[in-house]
């Protein structure tokens, strides 16, 4: 049996610069998804740009709204400095560093949401594996077995 499709989306107004840059306030959304329920999207910018979205894990994001958390590429702070009421996530890549500062407000709304559709620790029932083995395999829903 097929389970039907949930997410949820949340525009937020975030504050992007670099490390030594001044702000540029840039529209943006959360966005969650059962159908991959580990991780997040936040995506930067608005059309008719092409947004940039990065994914990490709902835990990390979660995490972040209390205390410093991640390694690598995505790093996140609550309440910096000079944004009390905000997070800051930090986002690293080959091309550079972005800081981007949400309201913490914001994201523990999208987080609400999103723990309502799936549960801390229930991750694992959402994950459809036939769908992952075929888009592995690079087989279509043509080959996918019936159910």
């Amino acid at each position: 049996m097929r389970r039907p499709l949930a997410s949820t989306m949340w525009p937020v107004m975030a504050l992007v610069s670099a490390p030594e840059g001044l702000p540029v306030p840039l529209p943006a959304e959360l966005h969650y998804d059962t159908t991959d329920p580990y991780a997040v999207r936040l995506s930067l910018g608005a059309p008719p740009a092409r947004p940039v979205t990065w994914v990490f894990a709902r835990a990390l994001l979660d995490e972040g709204t209390r205390r410093p958390a991640g390694v690598g590429d995505v790093l996140i702070f609550p309440q910096p400095r000079c944004h009390p009421h905000s997070m800051r996530i930090v986002l690293r890549s080959a091309r550079g560093v972005a800081l981007v500062d949400i309201a913490v407000k914001e994201v523990a709304t999208f987080l609400r949401q999103a723990f309502m559709l799936v549960p801390s620790g229930t991750e694992s029932l959402h994950v459809d594996l036939d769908r992952a083995v075929a888009e592995l395999t690079c087989r279509g829903d043509e080959e996918r077995p019936a159910r």
